[in-house]
């Protein structure tokens, strides 16, 4: 899932970047309204986490085009303004919830993946293929009922397969999904982390090779 965070505070932005990372979000940071637009143009994003007060255009303004636009990005709305009139002027722009600075970390965390759920077809809980169980909430991995850690990039990796049913899964795509924008796309690191996935996973392997189309967990 890919998150544009538009916050003018750079140190903030980092750090929330860098945290959202850590929950296997792919992340993009800008910091003007300008900037959240012409991202906003050309990527397609779960969730915008928008500071309500960006320079160049007003976070209004890029929550209306977002809302004008009909896609499917969902709007977290960031302020310090936490009286309840800014709060409902904010919702009736059309950002989809609201947040108030300073907030908790864990709770915007929630936030965005429960925006994100929606962006999202409705999946189980847990998906259970080809020998594999994995409990999406805990980000736990078991190959036939032993425990598997991953880091962050195969875990998402994975998941986007199994998310697929079966189906190939192309390394463009697998690529967006996982990846922020700065990722090279020329680079091999998708075929780096299946192939680390494959040994974690232990044989026999259930992630397929199909030659010039993807991958797929048949």
């Amino acid at each position: 899932m890919r998150v544009l965070i538009a916050e003018d505070e750079r140190m903030l932005a980092d750090a929330v970047a860098e945290g959202l990372r850590e929950e296997a979000f792919a992340v993009d940071v800008v910091h003007d309204g300008d900037s959240a637009l012409e991202r906003l143009s050309v990527n397609d994003y779960d969730v915008l986490l928008l500071d309500r007060d960006l320079p160049v255009v007003h976070g209004d303004e890029v929550c209306r085009a977002v809302v004008e636009s009909g896609g499917r990005t969902r709007v977290l709305m960031v302020t310090a303004a936490s009286d309840v009139p800014s709060r409902i002027e904010g919702l009736a722009i059309g950002a989809d919830d609201y947040l108030t600075k300073p907030f908790a970390f864990e709770e915007l965390v929630a936030r965005v993946h429960a925006l994100a759920r929606r962006t999202q077809p409705a999946g189980p809980p847990t998906y259970e293929r080809a020998g594999l169980r994995v409990e999406t909430a805990r980000r736990e991995v078991y190959r036939d009922g032993h425990y598997v850690s991953l880091a962050r990039k195969e875990f998402a990796v994975l998941l986007e397969l199994l998310r697929a049913d079966g189906a190939v899964v192309s390394a463009e795509e697998l690529l967006e999904r996982a990846w922020d924008e700065h990722i090279d796309p020329f680079t091999n690191v998708v075929r780096v982390t299946v192939m680390k996935l494959r040994k974690k996973l232990g044989p026999p392997t259930v992630i397929q090779t199909v030659p010039g189309s993807g991958y797929q967990i048949p």
